[in-house]
């Protein structure tokens, strides 16, 4: 058995479709709840499976959001979503667990709750792609360790100086230090940012400051 519980606004819809899901097998309608208040309480009471939420209520991604934050490991299924991009990423990022669409059945309803109780995510083969897509971009766009974050106070010096076409021997005059501890210097700058020459760990400085001089440059930082 497969317990569930409704949040909508409008009583008439959440009591009506608690109603008909009343009606099929497998279904038990703990509670059902207009906002988030009602909503955390039935969940703590009730445990339910799968909460079943009217995406019409003002606010629902926060709700979504309030739901599972209070309630961990709580299983949110999205009503009445327009299947377009924008939409299905909102509720993914909401943290929903499944979907139905604005012209969607109650067939379709109950068939999102089953897969939603079993910890699949039930959409159209297009809406994968879209999800797929959105995790490709976030992997492309989450930054990798910085350099600053990677080398020393000391390794970032010197890499500024090999940036500015200085020689160890120079370096080591410029900093008043051993031309030896130079050499170390920068055998460690090449091998924690993987590189093998000088000027490779110069470019790679570059690169990663040159999109800050940009912004900075346009008044965005």
């Amino acid at each position: 058995m497969t317990r569930v519980v409704v949040v909508a606004e409008i009583r008439l819809y959440r009591e009506g479709l608690a109603d008909m899901l009343r009606g099929e097998p497998g279904m038990d309608v703990a509670a059902t709840a207009s906002g988030v208040d009602e909503a955390v309480r039935a969940l703590r009471e009730h445990e339910p499976d799968v909460v079943l939420i009217d995406m019409a209520i003002p606010d629902n991604a926060w709700v979504v959001r309030a739901l599972v934050a209070a309630v961990p490991g709580t299983r949110v299924v999205a009503l009445a979503v327009p299947e377009v991009e924008r939409e299905v990423l909102a509720c993914a990022e909401a943290g929903v667990a499944g979907y139905v669409t604005r012209d969607g059945s109650l067939e379709d309803v109950v068939v999102a709750v089953e897969s939603a109780a079993r910890g699949e995510l039930l959409g159209s083969p297009r809406m994968a792609a879209t999800l797929f897509q959105r995790v490709a971009t976030l992997a492309l766009e989450r930054s990798p360790e910085s350099i600053e974050s990677r080398l020393t106070a000391r390794e970032l010096e010197i890499l500024d100086l090999i940036d500015q076409g200085l020689s160890n021997k120079e370096i080591a005059r410029l900093l008043t230090i051993e031309l030896s501890t130079v050499k170390n210097h920068v055998h460690n700058i090449l091998e924690k940012l993987n590189v093998s020459r000088r000027s490779e760990a110069a470019a790679r400085a570059r690169a990663e400051r040159e999109p800050i001089f940009a912004r900075a440059i346009q008044g965005e930082i």
